[in-house]
């Protein structure tokens, strides 16, 4: 078994639990009650690349990362300091995460939100936008390709952005064939953790350029977000540094510095 693997496994239990407590009709309520969801696409957009800044407490591959008791204090640190979205963690077992730390963001911040989880039934998209989301994180390897193209067409209509994560081109390959537009490449693998970023920017290079692309993982420097910019993406997303960061705002100031290649460059 696979690490990412053994995350969905935790992840379907975890979901059992908060089915019985909550029904589909019931998350259908708090969806008819929330704001349209923000225009996550027209954020990412810009001639320096867009930082997606991270409140994350824990890695599979790190263990703790930092203590964050008021995670919408940290959401607005990123928000002052220049990030164009926030990513919330919200799986629970492997990154310390919760709907309430979501809840807690949304409330807080007036940048699109992503739910970042591993998304395997159409109950956590339901879920996603009831808690207030924007985005949520659509995984190729933890979904089929029937799977990939109706969750796709579920965030669409319920108003946000999937953000398709791949890490290698024939993954990515399957995130166009579904209709993507927005696709992160993962520098690290989820089913080993070895993280390899001038694999993922290969991977960039090779992406059309009328989609939206996200460098992530093992973004560490203003000179690695450099690279993944020289590759082709519009943005980067960044949690580990940030949360251990003295000072996020600074740091963040200096990633969204970076200026995109122009259009056509490659």
């Amino acid at each position: 078994m696979t690490v990412l693997d053994e995350i969905i496994a935790g992840v379907r239990a975890d979901l059992d639990e908060r089915r019985a407590h909550t029904s589909l009709a019931q998350l259908a309520q708090r969806v008819d009650q929330q704001p349209r969801a923000k225009d996550a696409l027209a954020a990412l957009a810009g001639p320096t690349i867009s930082v997606i800044a991270e409140v994350k407490r824990a890695s599979p591959s790190k263990g703790a990362l930092a203590d964050i008791p008021d995670p919408a204090a940290l959401a607005g640190i990123y928000e002052s300091g220049g990030a164009s979205a926030i990513s919330v963690l919200t799986e629970r077992r492997r990154f310390s995460g919760s709907l309430a730390d979501l809840d807690a963001v949304r409330q807080r911040v007036e940048l699109p939100v992503l739910r970042k989880d591993f998304m395997v039934s159409t109950y956590q998209i339901w879920e996603a936008r009831a808690h207030g989301a924007d985005l949520i994180l659509l995984i190729v390897a933890a979904l089929d390709d029937d799977q990939l193209s109706r969750y796709l067409r579920l965030a669409h209509d319920l108003g946000m952005t999937a953000l398709v994560e791949a890490h290698d081109l024939p993954e990515a390959e399957r995130a166009l064939g579904a209709g993507a537009h927005l696709i992160g490449v993962n520098a690290r693998n989820l089913k080993t953790l070895e993280v390899d970023p001038d694999h993922a920017c290969r991977v960039l290079e090779q992406l059309p350029e009328d989609v939206t692309t996200v460098g992530e993982s093992g973004i560490a420097t203003t000179a690695e977000v450099q690279r993944y910019a020289e590759a082709g993406a519009s943005a980067v997303l960044v949690g580990e540094t940030l949360v251990r960061s003295g000072d996020p705002a600074a740091a963040l100031a200096a990633f969204s510095a970076v200026e995109r290649r122009p259009h056509g460059a490659r």
